[in-house]
């Protein structure tokens, strides 16, 4: 730049505008790097970009990825308990099939999480959100399927209730077959019409190429469908979580929605302000929370009846025995 008032030779040197360089002294102006590179520290050369994205090898890629792999063995231990413990009045009463179907997809969506860390790759993208979006949506279905099923039990014991044909396996296969279904049709609408593609964000961090999955409107549907059932769920296992049971899961169910409603309500906007690696690491965030949430309000009370208070199980399963006795013995007389 000319100084003001000094002869025409004289110059004052000023650094170059941000993103642009120069390789000799006293030039007029600078060059613009190409949009893939980016100044070295002396501003006298163009330089690749660094990949920006959620990586294995950095400390919250690692911290994400470890409590995913931690949260899944949890959960595949707490499936082996209640396989072998599957005759105990506790998980009979909170119906066997339902608790397994949940804890299994419970675990699919703690290794979805897996997915979503490392580099994005068209099958990445197409993969990370569809396993998270149908095993998150059976967990939420299953459930809904057990919160019916304690009203229409407490319902069903009513002289002359016509609910008693609804108890049985068929109802609660229905829902959760139901619910995922259409999550499974939304997912491949998605996947059909606007895949999640790799996108290469050039500008909005300096000196980095942000990769991030570009996802469009049918990740926000995806999210809204579970939110729907999960906002089911909560209306109904709200009031139902003082019916007179001993085995009543509906107070617990009501716990583990308050924990998913805090996740996500939470998540979007953080979601929306950050950028970047930092935007898949809130999600991750949010997935591994409420699952958790799922998981430890629903499944620690009755591992703590069944390994801390054993002789409550026990008892239960006298009184439930000597009651379908004396049945047996009415009858025959």
């Amino acid at each position: 730049m000319m100084l003001q008032e000094k002869p025409v030779c004289c110059y004052d040197c000023v650094p170059c505008p941000r993103g642009e360089v120069t390789n000799h002294a006293d030039m007029i102006s600078c060059w613009k790097c190409p949009d893939d590179q980016w100044p070295n520290a002396k501003n006298n050369k163009c330089t690749e970009k660094q990949m920006s994205y959620l990586s294995y090898t950095e400390l919250l890629g690692m911290t994400l990825a470890c409590s995913a792999v931690l949260l899944s063995l949890v959960s595949l231990v707490t499936l082996a308990v209640f396989t072998y413990h599957q005759n105990s009045s506790v998980i009979k009463a909170t119906n066997k099939n339902l608790s397994l179907l949940l804890l299994l997809s419970l675990t699919f969506t703690f290794c979805s999480c897996l997915v979503f860390i490392g580099y994005p790759r068209n099958i990445t993208c197409l993969l990370r959100q569809t396993i998270f979006g149908i095993s998150f949506t059976v967990s939420v279905s299953s459930l809904l399927a057990k919160t019916i099923l304690v009203v229409v039990a407490f319902r069903a014991t009513k002289p002359g209730s016509r609910l008693r044909r609804f108890m049985g396996q068929k109802l609660p296969c229905s829902i959760v077959g139901l619910c995922s279904s259409l999550q499974a049709v939304i997912c491949a609408l998605w996947l059909g019409t606007c895949p999640p593609t790799p996108f290469f964000d050039l500008h909005s961090q300096p000196g980095q190429i942000v990769i991030v999955c570009e996802e469009h409107l049918g990740f926000y549907v995806m999210l809204a469908y579970i939110g729907c059932l999960a906002l089911g769920c909560s209306v109904i296992a709200f009031p139902a979580r003082k019916l007179p049971d001993r085995y009543n899961e509906a107070k617990f169910i009501t716990f583990s929605m308050l924990v998913f409603f805090s996740a996500w309500i939470t998540f979007i906007p953080a979601y929306l302000s950050t950028k970047g690696k930092y935007t898949v690491a809130v999600e991750v965030f949010a997935i591994l929370v409420s699952a958790a949430g799922v998981l430890f309000c629903i499944f620690f009370p009755k591992c703590f009846i069944l390994f801390c208070t054993p002789e409550k199980t026990k008892m239960t399963a006298i009184k439930c025995h000597r009651l379908s006795t004396k049945c047996s013995i009415k009858r025959l007389v």
